[in-house]
């Protein structure tokens, strides 16, 4: 099945890396974002079925734009797994609030890894990284 995906991240190097990371594995990366106007824009336009957001997006939070793009009143736009460079038990409680299907550690970024968070979320529960 094609999986089609936005990345939402502040950092140009990230967003390069991880389209071509992502790409090589079978996904397709409809479009990146640097801002949370511009994701929501780009997810209303492009319907992802999955986008990689940042927790921290500089001045913007990850958080808020996961609410923007799958939280109550979003419409549903998109699945969100929420990323970071900052382990999971930084943010756990927070995570666990929002309507993600789940979070993954950048170092850990990979197809199988997105497929496994939204496969298992499927029914609604909410997964974090191993």
């Amino acid at each position: 099945m094609e999986l089609r995906s936005l990345i939402v991240d502040d950092s140009d190097h990230f967003l390069a890396a991880a389209r071509e990371l992502l790409q090589r594995e079978g996904i397709t990366v409809v479009g990146v974002a640097s801002t949370s106007d511009e994701a929501v824009r780009l997810a209303r336009d492009l319907r992802p079925d999955v986008t990689l957001v940042d927790i921290d997006l500089g001045e913007e939070s990850g958080f808020e734009l996961a609410k923007r793009l799958s939280g109550p009143g979003s419409d549903d736009l998109t699945r969100v797994v929420l990323i970071s460079a900052y382990p999971e038990r930084d943010f756990a409680d927070m995570i666990a609030k929002s309507p993600a299907a789940g979070f993954l550690a950048k170092p850990q970024l990979s197809a199988s890894r997105i497929r496994e968070i939204l496969e298992a979320g499927g029914d609604g529960t909410r997964i974090q990284s191993a």
